[in-house]
């Protein structure tokens, strides 16, 4: 029988986890589908790498993959996918966002031939309009500038088949977008539309920082064009400034009118200096980005890995035999 994999990062979960965990084991029970629970513990500070160790002692189907520090949501995704060893591959968040009792729903489009189902977040229940504004807003600009569709509202919440999953992990680069990743691909894919309820518990650890930090690895992965930008700007205030030149010097020839001079040159300066250091800061982020790459340095190293002591027991004595 094909067997299952659920990926989930939790960062500072510890009010999520044992209730998500439930839920989980309830919905995919109901499926009748062997699975494995991977949670991948992004450096959390507070009670939840103790709670998934007592997780994995009470199921043998529950594993903890345990990050030496903070990486990012982006990269504690791409480890759970490294580990999963389910014929499709489902990852979502821990905070209850994600509902599990889309799983069902998910593997019975997965049955059907489906290869990546998508989820598309419709709404979130209790969001601040700020925030549902910038999300339309990303969506928005990262279709304008690069050449792959984002649907509005596309989350990590998503089942992918193995094939899908062995061609992701040939993506190597550290500035992840995985969302963008898995749009490129291609293969035969389905969305399916859900309203995200809030958090169970606790505060959301996507500040406005990593929001930010998230939509620039996203526009500087998938485009080019703030680079052209960059030049087409360096050309319009060219052109301006020739136009200037040209002015001045009709000026100064032609008229007997007195050329203040100072406030002309400011101007063009500010202008000048301004679009420059614009287009320096935008060609320093894409090298920034070449420097990070070419050091091929490990995307994660991991601190520990918890397991079912049954499970661990087994596998040794299948070493032995």
């Amino acid at each position: 029988m094909k067997y299952i994999s659920i990926v989930v990062p939790v960062y500072n979960e510890q009010e999520n986890v044992s209730v998500f965990y439930q839920e989980v084991c309830k919905h995919m029970e109901a499926t009748g589908y062997p699975f494995e629970l991977i949670f991948v513990d992004d450096g959390s500070s507070d009670e939840t790498t103790l709670i998934l160790k007592k997780l994995t002692q009470q199921d043998t189907r529950v594993c903890a993959i345990i990050l030496a520090r903070n990486f990012g949501h982006q990269v504690a995704l791409t480890c759970g996918l490294d580990h999963a060893r389910g014929d499709a591959v489902i990852t979502m968040d821990g905070d209850m966002q994600h509902p599990p009792a889309m799983l069902p729903l998910l593997i019975k489009k997965w049955e059907n031939g489906f290869e990546v189902v998508q989820t598309i977040r419709k709404d979130t229940q209790g969001v601040s309009w700020f925030k549902g504004f910038t999300s339309r807003m990303f969506y928005r600009t990262i279709n304008a500038m690069s050449n792959i569709d984002m649907a509005e509202g596309g989350s990590d919440f998503r089942l992918l088949d193995r094939k899908v999953v062995d061609t992701f992990k040939n993506f190597k680069e550290k500035a992840r977008f995985i969302r963008g990743i898995i749009g490129a691909m291609g293969y035969r894919r389905i969305q399916i539309e859900f309203v995200a309820p809030q958090r169970f518990a606790g505060k959301s650890k996507f500040s406005l920082k990593k929001m930010l930090n998230f939509a620039l690895d996203g526009i500087t992965a998938y485009s080019k064009l703030p680079l052209r930008l960059a030049f087409y700007m360096g050309l319009l205030s060219g052109l301006l400034s020739l136009f200037l030149t040209v002015d001045v010097v009709y000026t100064k020839l032609f008229t007997t009118e007195a050329v203040p001079g100072w406030a002309t040159i400011a101007a063009s300066v500010l202008l000048l200096g301004g679009l420059q250091l614009v287009g320096l800061g935008i060609i320093g982020e894409y090298i920034g980005r070449i420097f990070e790459e070419v050091k091929e340095r490990p995307l994660y190293w991991i601190s520990d890995e918890l397991k079912s002591s049954v499970e661990v027991r087994t596998k040794k004595q299948e070493t032995v035999a």
